[in-house]
């Protein structure tokens, strides 16, 4: 089931020096909320940091809240590996087991929580692949290695693999930008799909991809040279694209920097 996340006065932190200064924003339940900024201003530490996977980086921490429908996922009771069970993630490169079969990519995360029916993990294998719009592909070898798949497949794949275990919400890390235009469309249009039962969050340096998939969008920029990244403006993806209210948003989509 979708899920709503707050952020609430976010800082994140590399040891010492301080990445992202107060973030607060909102992602609505089925609903696409694209990241946008130069390189640099911490759209996907943010992004990390929905999950919990960016204090997985030695020195790293989070100050701040971020609240899965209500329940503050820092919380001293909450299980990270919970969260990211809850929270499924997407890398920029694909990422599948390449040795393992297409089906056991699919379901490593089910094996892993300790689930032996044969049966179960084929009917969630197929689902799985459908929901990734793949199952038509690869139906006739899902014993072959994941690592034979092309680029797009092989990305598809790793949604699969995030999806089986049925999260409330997928993060995505510039999920195209290893791929060509053809698989980047089919993404996409994946994308568009998953929306139905997901709340997604997607970082992307790609403006017109930003424009294509998603509601809402969220600028970060940098405050400045060796200052942290902040959330300058929040707004529908249409208006942030046609009438942003900050200089600095406009200048960033009309191409003057970044």
């Amino acid at each position: 089931m979708a899920k709503r996340i707050d952020v609430k006065d976010l800082n994140l932190f590399y040891g010492k020096f301080h990445a992202v200064d107060g973030v607060s924003l909102a992602v609505p339940p089925r609903n696409v909320t694209a990241f946008i900024g130069p390189s640099g201003c911490g759209k996907s530490t943010v992004l990390r940091s929905l999950n919990r996977m960016h204090e997985v980086i030695p020195g790293a921490r989070a100050e701040g809240k971020v609240l899965l429908d209500g329940e503050d996922i820092y919380a001293s009771t909450v299980d990270p590996v919970s969260v990211r069970r809850t929270i499924g993630m997407v890398f920029q490169r694909p990422n599948p087991f390449p040795t393992m079969s297409i089906r056991d990519n699919v379901v490593a995360g089910l094996k892993l929580a300790g689930e032996r029916s044969g049966k179960k993990l084929d009917e969630v294998a197929e689902q799985a692949l459908r929901g990734a719009n793949l199952w038509a592909e690869v139906k006739d070898r899902l014993n072959r290695p994941g690592g034979g798949l092309s680029g797009g497949q092989q990305q598809r794949l790793c949604i699969a693999r995030a999806i089986a275990v049925q999260p409330d919400v997928l993060l995505m890390d510039e999920p195209c930008s290893a791929l060509d235009p053809i698989s980047t469309l089919a993404i996409e249009d994946l994308i568009q799909e998953l929306k139905k039962d997901y709340t997604i969050v997607i970082v992307t340096h790609n403006m017109q991809q930003a424009a294509r998939v998603s509601d809402q969008t969220a600028f970060f920029n940098l405050a400045g040279v060796g200052q942290p990244g902040r959330l300058i403006e929040l707004d529908d993806t249409e208006r942030i694209f046609s009438n942003p209210t900050q200089k600095a948003t406009e200048d960033y989509i009309s191409g003057r920097f970044g």
